[in-house]
């Protein structure tokens, strides 16, 4: 199947109505792409959950303004203060009460940061933290001591990744979320719907949403007719192929990567050459304005140009099918098996148009030689594969994925997907760990410098991946609704910044 047989194919939209779903004039429907597994606080960094749950039912101690300019917020941590030592002091905020109706305190920090790096549970927001160790010491009810050690000296915007939970939630995950936010889950129907609440206790200001309900429908063409049709409000993910309504059809600069994620420790892709022919068979540029919307980037990061560090000398791989050839050759020259199966795994709705796209990626690896083979599978048996510990297989697996960073500094990407303790990462390489080592440290010019030499030595020494594209995003928002998405809108969705017109 060639390339432009896939790009056909996927340009051929149906479109399919449910029936309408009641609205009260400050109720809203969102239309999501893919069903939740889980609605567990400490998951909430995974972009499908976060979208639900972050910020409107969980929040977290402090917040990164992306819509504006005003940097680092307080949200529950009402100020800070770096004591020396590695030491933080949050001062929390008083007067707020969970939606259990318990009151919020300095135990409830602790226990969510315990429950996050506990062994008795694997939590999403665990994996930003790298190797630092953290220890909370509770000076009264609204204040708490944070230690970090190694230091760590952007302690303050890393809060913003750990939500706040009652200090009884167990060590296991939980189904019924309880939290600080201006909204309650009320209700979950798997495969059908979840409901959202205003809390009339809220501590802040009380939004102009008085619920929403979110829907799941695969369908891009589906999600956009729903709000045409006025059976949702927002859909926070169309294509570019449906937004054709200015009045309501918006893009927006968007902070996910995508990649395929390369174990180095299996054959063949434990030879470099291998890895190498795995960039050169790829045509990045084919896919922009057919499968993805033009403005898609081509990647040379797990993060995007807006981060710290970013280093503008690096140019994407070149497609040189011949090349891929001629390193395959190289490498069975010298004993490595490329007949092994390559078998690249993708996660069904993770963005528009991902089985398309990982179609034609499978016939590009496929026509330089690799024996390669795709496998579509749901948000839960992705995650499988996607953290260690890695399924064996015979052979070899390319994970695709997006990853979100739009927080400005690689510490929130560089860890845990290319240190030897990694989760995520597919390489063991100890200049790599020392360079994520000691740009977590670093301050200034020295941390700048050092996450863009990390960067290179990634790209071109390791090629630890195989890098592909800055994504853009589309969504369609109901003119009854006053929202303009931003590079937030695919990570989360606070119902507190929807108004009406």
């Amino acid at each position: 199947m060639t390339l432009r047989y896939l790009i056909a194919g996927a340009l051929v939209a149906s479109v399919a109505t449910s029936p309408a779903l009641a609205q009260d004039n400050t109720d809203i429907t969102v239309v999501l792409s893919e069903e939740l597994d889980l609605v567990e606080p400490c998951m909430a960094t995974r972009s499908n959950i976060g979208r639900v749950i972050m910020q409107n039912v969980s929040e977290t101690l402090t917040e990164l303004d992306v819509r504006g300019d005003e940097g680092l917020m307080p949200r529950l941590a009402e100020s800070w203060e770096d004591m020396g030592d590695g030491v933080w002091r949050f001062n929390l905020r008083p007067g707020v009460t969970f939606s259990d109706g318990s009151a919020f305190d300095a135990e409830d920090v602790k226990h969510s940061f315990d429950r996050v790096f506990s062994d008795q549970i694997t939590c999403e927001s665990a994996r930003y933290f790298a190797d630092t160790e953290l220890t909370f010491d509770v000076v009264d009810d609204l204040t708490v001591d944070v230690t970090a050690d190694p230091a760590q000296p952007i302690l303050p915007l890393l809060m913003t990744l750990v939500t706040i939970v009652p200090s009884e939630t167990p060590m296991e995950f939980v189904r019924e979320p309880v939290g600080t936010g201006p909204y309650a889950l009320t209700e979950w129907q798997a495969g059908q719907h979840i409901l959202l609440e205003r809390r009339d206790d809220y501590w802040g200001e009380m939004p102009e949403v008085t619920s929403a309900r979110y829907v799941f429908r695969s369908e891009p063409a589906v999600r956009a007719a729903m709000v045409e049709t006025g059976e949702a409000d927002i859909a926070p993910q169309i294509t570019e192929l449906e937004a054709t309504n200015p009045a309501t059809d918006f893009s927006y600069p968007n902070s996910e990567t995508v990649y395929l994620r390369i174990d180095s420790s299996d054959a063949p892709t434990n030879d470099i050459r291998v890895r190498q022919a795995l960039n050169a068979a790829i045509d990045r540029e084919a896919f922009i304005g057919t499968l993805l919307s033009e403005g898609t980037d081509l990647a040379v990061a797990i993060v995007p140009p807006t981060t710290l560090g970013w280093n503008g000398d690096l140019t994407p791989p070149a497609y040189d099918p011949d090349l891929a050839r001629q390193l395959l050759a190289e490498a069975e020259a010298d004993g490595v098996d490329v007949s092994l199966p390559i078998e690249i795994i993708a996660r069904t709705e993770n963005f528009p148009n991902v089985t398309e796209v990982t179609e034609a990626l499978t016939q590009m690896l496929t026509e330089v030689g690799f024996n390669a083979s795709l496998r579509m599978v749901e948000v839960a048996e992705h995650e499988q594969f996607y953290s260690k510990p890695y399924p064996e297989s015979e052979g070899t697996r390319l994970i695709l994925a997006q990853h979100d960073n739009g927080r400005g500094d690689p510490v929130f990407s560089m860890y845990f997907k290319y240190h030897s303790d990694g989760t995520q990462s597919g390489i063991a390489d100890p200049h790599a760990d020392d360079l994520i080592e000691r740009a977590t440290a670093a301050t200034g010019e020295e941390r700048e410098a050092l996450w863009s030499e990390l960067f290179a030595y990634v790209q071109d020494e390791v090629v630890a991946d195989v890098l592909l594209f800055h994504m853009v995003g589309h969504s369609r928002v109901s003119e009854r609704l006053d929202f303009m998405p931003s590079i937030a809108t695919n990570q989360q969705l606070q119902l507190s910044q929807i108004g009406f017109n």
